[in-house]
């Protein structure tokens, strides 16, 4: 009777966060929609009848320009889109117009850590993506990507290097290129080297792994097969059969970025689906898909090859919310936490790592694991620490970094759950504005390798 009632709760539990979850997707798709056609129609029938005369304003002297400064790359998380998808909406929500140098690439949103970094190489760079030969071979997809005819920054190396800041996953994805770059793990850039990443900015970066993997359906045991029913055996049943019926416009507006496994109809056919959907094929059984990335186990395999970089700036926000009661760790509010995330808030403040299974690491406990932000553990967010913990510093105020050093992960803690800076500027008020702009201002006039130039309204003293 005990088992049975559990069993009811965990599937009225797992109908809840569907429902919850696919109600928010619908609406960022339709919200996407409606902007696009609001736009549309705008054009359509309202434009302007007069020619404005624009005056060009004569530049500052002392100005620098724009194409000349380093750019900053946003790059998104998980279920992220970058420029160029869902319309004009923006995964940042307008924070990449604060900047003039800003680059918000598009990567796969559901592919898994090692391709998105390879994915992101290209992007810059220019070429056609190559995923390699031996990690092709073994994980049953297309050695070769799309194709960036031109790269968005072809100049970079360790003279021209770049600035990046990464959400959630995206924080994880610049670091394991950061190790390729320092491993010369492109063909045909031998000269490639740690040097050409400047600066890794983190919001809510998934750094250590997750405990909410294991709540959406991940097996403690392993960190890489899945729950039989969970949210994410209805996620990837969901997404084998949208990459399968490969509707041309659907997957130009979004796109799982699974291309590369050629689950299309036209390649797999009803076979194909078949083998995909019974976990014979496909990223979901080879598990190159970005959930095992995000285990702690996940975590601490790729963390085990990743360095921190002397020459490197490193600054990372971690969000939290929640707070403890006579000892008990609880969501700190209901209204402050986006409905999506209250139930994962809840629950992850409570996990209980399995008491039959072998824990992920050595010296693992519990209460380290409760602050959360709904998606995301607190303590996974601050700075790399498993299996070995790189060289850190909290920072109370932002004179506690002034002057920044290199090879150093600086860290604040934010109140405020996973999504509150992404898509909806509205939400985070004016804590949006400022953790963009100190992450702009960091990164304009604080870190530099060399002498940084003259910027504009800005005079070196």
């Amino acid at each position: 009777m005990i088992r049975l009632w559990i069993a009811s709760l965990q599937l009225a539990e797992l109908f809840v966060s569907s429902v919850v979850h696919l109600i928010y997707g619908f609406y960022i798709f339709s919200s996407a929609v409606a902007g696009d056609l609001s736009q549309a129609l705008n054009e359509m029938f309202f434009k302007p009848n007069v020619n404005i005369e624009v005056k060009e304003e004569v530049p500052n002297a002392r100005a620098v320009n724009v194409d000349n400064l380093p750019p900053i790359v946003l790059v998104h998380g998980i279920f992220g889109f970058g420029k160029g998808r869902l319309g004009g909406l923006s995964y940042f929500a307008g924070a990449e117009k604060k900047d003039g140098r800003v680059l918000v690439p598009d990567l796969g949103s559901l592919t898994s850590i090692y391709d998105r970094a390879r994915e992101l190489f290209y992007y810059l760079k220019g070429g056609q993506v190559d995923y390699g030969e031996e990690h092709s071979k073994a994980c049953g997809h297309s050695q070769f990507g799309r194709v960036y005819e031109q790269g968005h920054y072809p100049e970079w190396d360790e003279d021209h290097p770049i600035h990046f800041v990464g959400h959630s996953a995206g924080a994880q994805v610049v670091r394991v290129l950061q190790q390729m770059l320092a491993d010369k793990a492109f063909k045909g850039f031998e000269n490639s080297n740690e040097n050409w990443v400047l600066s890794i900015t983190s919001l809510s970066g998934a750094f250590n792994g997750t405990t909410r993997t294991y709540l959406d359906g991940m097996q403690p045991e392993d960190g890489r097969s899945m729950k039989p029913i969970c949210l994410l055996q209805l996620c990837r049943l969901g997404v084998i059969i949208y990459d399968w019926f490969d509707i041309p416009w659907l997957k130009a507006y979004y796109n799982f970025g699974f291309d590369n496994f050629n689950m299309s109809w036209k390649k797999a056919g009803i076979w194909g689906l078949v083998d995909c959907l019974l976990g014979n094929a496909g990223p979901f059984a080879s598990g190159d898909w970005i959930l095992p990335d995000l285990t702690i186990q996940g975590s601490i395999r790729l963390n085990s090859r990743l360095r921190t970089f002397p020459n490197t700036f490193y600054f990372s926000y971690a969000t939290k919310r929640t707070r403890k009661i006579f000892g008990v760790t609880v969501p700190s509010g209901i209204l402050g936490i986006h409905p999506m995330l209250f139930i994962r808030v809840l629950q992850m403040s409570q996990w209980r790592h399995p008491s039959d299974v072998s824990p992920p690491y050595k010296g693992y406990r519990d209460e380290d694991w409760q602050d959360n932000d709904g998606a995301l553990n607190t303590i996974s967010m601050t700075h790399p620490r498993l299996p070995i913990e790189h060289p850190n510093r909290f920072v109370a105020n932002d004179s506690d970094c002034q002057p920044m050093e290199p090879g150093i992960w600086y860290y604040k803690i934010v109140e405020g759950d996973h999504i509150l800076f992404i898509v909806n500027r509205e939400r985070a008020g004016v804590q949006f504005d400022i953790i963009y702009d100190s992450i702009f201002e960091r990164c304009r006039k604080h870190v530099f390798r060399k002498t940084p130039p003259t910027l504009p309204n800005y005079n070196q003293q």
